[in-house]
């Protein structure tokens, strides 16, 4: 345990040997990460070896988050299923003893066998820092290990110690004269701070006083009201551009990979249903979920270096003023803004939201904000609406950004106003000194993320793919029920036509098809045929299938090119001769897929971090309301300005 920014899960990496796992806690929706303490080279081995703990950093024992809350029950051992702690590894920043000791004696005063953790001692010697162990340890009450968790030092004898203090039975560490200087009940926060500062003037020699002017320096710009604003535009745009041009290549590799298993495997097995499970339910469905991993990847391993580099917390600092307004802290931005690559990594990111209120709001409106997925669905309508001109293309396709920036803060301002009412908390956040990131940390965080999206959206996903197949695979079509110009097709020696008249054929005659003519009266006054119906029904599970989804009904199959699919929705007509896709249309269906809610992974993240279906039905809800509403608007004014 530890302050935020003392490299707390740096070195419990470094303790585990990267072999953790997360999970909640019991009866709680926090999320922790324990491993196996790893063998040292100095202690006998033991039978079973020491289960660590990672809990989230926190500035006190006097709760007043979820995650002090959480702590402070676990070291008490109050949890279900949690017993009290052997031992506790109080970890603490060496260039920064005042700010960290408060906490370590507090935790001191529960009475648990406890050690001290001197992390980032190498930094303390670079900057010409001195620190006396013993006297520290002196004045604590505790065993004192200096160690540096970027590089390992200190470790093995770390890990020894650690050893030996869970063989201690708990006992009260500290000597009454330590107890009355800072115990709660007798003396104030000043009073221990007091004490803090004190006990690093005896055992710590030398001054911060050059790294301190560098981050003053720096943050004359990056924290200025208006310079701020700038630098964190200029940062962001960078970062979502990398992303944006790095994951190409490996999201054509990943989708090139299982466009390959799919011919591989569909070559091995005999054709049937059995076949088309495999290559179109199970590997086409995985295969979408999966090509979109490289974006997630790089956006958490930037967050990660961004974070790790002390930036983000200036970040939040100058957005605060601007979030306020809508009734949400400035730590919502970040996740706000990454939803811009993907809800998912976005809504889990909001857990460095302390208030349960602000983070739910968050959580609930940031799939409104325009992801990647859905920039396949803006291309095909921007490109039906202005195929010749660019300048017009590009304001449309800019104005469905802007409408899910103002949609978003739009529905914050409401919830904060109506189901989660309550006034924002004052943003109160450590600057830590500017410091180079860590590669190694930051790739085993974003290991870690990849690996939770895979697990909790991946099993989703396959599913729901399975579900979709067999709607619109079932009920089977006899060859005699089949349209008679598939015969004469088949006749004239055109078998890819008759192929794909089949299969509009069969999909119009299956439950999805069946399901999109039943519901089409409702899409109607959006302006959506049956086929456009089927195409947004399909879409709920993923956005991007719309295109997959509409080639098929098309008659054009999977394999049809976008510029063959959009020939052939424009030449699209209904009975009366009118064409499918007017701008009325085209503007309805932009609008309906940038409100609504069709992401099912993203679904799956919203109940996993809220730990109730409640908030991820009721985020599916109005979200889908909204878009239909904001649709039936736009088709009706487009429709009379025509």
């Amino acid at each position: 345990m530890g302050n935020p920014n003392a490299g707390k899960t740096s070195l419990f990496n470094r303790l585990t040997g990267q072999r953790a796992q997360t999970a909640n806690f019991t009866g709680t929706t926090l999320e922790h990460r324990r491993g196996a303490l790893r063998p040292s080279t100095a202690a006998p081995l033991r039978p079973k070896p020491l289960t660590v703990i990672d809990l989230p950093g926190l500035y006190s024992l006097e709760p007043t988050s979820p995650e002090e809350e959480v702590a402070l029950r676990v070291l008490r051992g109050e949890l279900p299923g949690e017993g009290a702690p052997d031992a506790v590894v109080i970890v603490v920043d060496a260039t920064n003893l005042e700010r960290n000791l408060p906490l370590a004696i507090q935790t001191l005063e529960l009475g648990r066998p406890s050690l001290v953790a001197l992390n980032m001692s190498d930094l303390a010697e670079r900057l010409g820092l001195k620190l006396d162990l013993e006297r520290l340890s002196e004045r604590i009450g505790c065993p004192v290990v200096s160690v540096s968790a970027r590089t390992g030092a200190g470790v093995d004898q770390l890990v020894t110690a650690i050893n030996a203090l869970a063989d201690q039975k708990p006992l009260p560490v500290l000597d009454d004269a330590a107890c009355a200087c800072t115990s709660c009940h007798g003396c104030g926060y000043a009073s221990r701070f007091d004490w803090a500062e004190s006990v690093r003037a005896e055992s710590l020699s030398g001054d911060l006083a050059a790294p301190s002017r560098f981050t003053d320096a720096v943050d004359t710009v990056l924290t200025h009201r208006f310079g701020g604003l700038l630098a964190f535009a200029a940062v962001m745009f960078g970062l979502f551009m990398t992303i944006f041009s790095v994951a190409t290549v490996p999201m054509d590799l990943i989708d090139a990979l299982f466009g390959w298993a799919g011919e591989s495997v569909g070559a091995w097995l005999p054709e049937g249903d059995l076949k088309s499970l495999v290559v179109d339910g199970v590997i086409g469905g995985v295969g979408g979920m999966l090509v979109f991993l490289p974006q997630i990847c790089l956006l958490f391993f930037l967050l990660a270096l961004l974070d790790d580099s002390g930036y983000l917390a200036r970040a939040a600092l100058v957005m605060d003023r601007l979030m306020q307004r809508v009734g949400l802290p400035g730590k919502a931005f970040v996740p706000m803004l990454s939803a811009h690559a993907c809800a998912i990594p976005a809504i889990m990111s909001t857990r460095v939201i302390d208030d349960r209120r602000d983070r739910l709001t968050t959580i609930l409106v940031a799939p409104l904000l325009s992801c990647s997925a859905r920039v396949p669905v803006y291309v095909m309508v921007v490109a039906m609406l202005f195929p010749d001109r660019p300048v017009a293309a590009a304001a449309v396709f800019a104005g469905a950004y802007a409408l899910g920036i103002v949609a978003a803060l739009a529905a914050a301002w409401v919830l904060k106003r109506t189901l989660l009412p309550g006034e924002s908390r004052p943003l109160v956040i450590e600057l830590p000194n500017y410091r180079m990131p860590s590669i190694r940390d930051a790739l085993l965080r974003t290991v870690d993320q990849a690996w939770q999206f895979i697990q909790n959206a991946g099993t989703t996903i396959l599913v729901i793919s399975i579900v979709l197949w067999v709607l619109a695979t079932y009920p089977k079509t006899a060859p005699e029920d089949l349209p008679p110009a598939v015969a004469q097709l088949e006749a004239e020696g055109q078998t890819e036509a008759a192929a794909a008249l089949t299969a509009q054929t069969e999909l119009d005659r299956s439950f999805a098809g069946r399901i999109g003519r039943t519901i089409q009266p409702v899409f109607a006054p959006l302006g959506f045929d049956w086929k456009t119906t089927v195409g947004v029904v399909t879409s709920f599970a993923a956005r991007e299938v719309v295109v997959s989804t509409l080639s098929v009904l098309y008659g054009l199959g999977e394999e049809g090119d976008e510029g063959s699919l959009l020939d052939a929705m424009r030449a699209a007509q209904l009975a009366d001769g009118s064409p499918v896709f007017t701008t009325a249309t085209c503007l309805s269906l932009l609008v309906f897929y940038v409100l609504a809610m069709q992401c099912l992974p993203t679904q799956a993240v919203t109940w996993r971090e809220t730990g109730s279906w409640k908030w991820a039905l009721f985020q599916l809800g109005y979200m889908s309301v909204l878009a239909y509403v904001a649709a039936l608007v736009t088709y009706q004014i487009a429709s009379a300005v025509a």
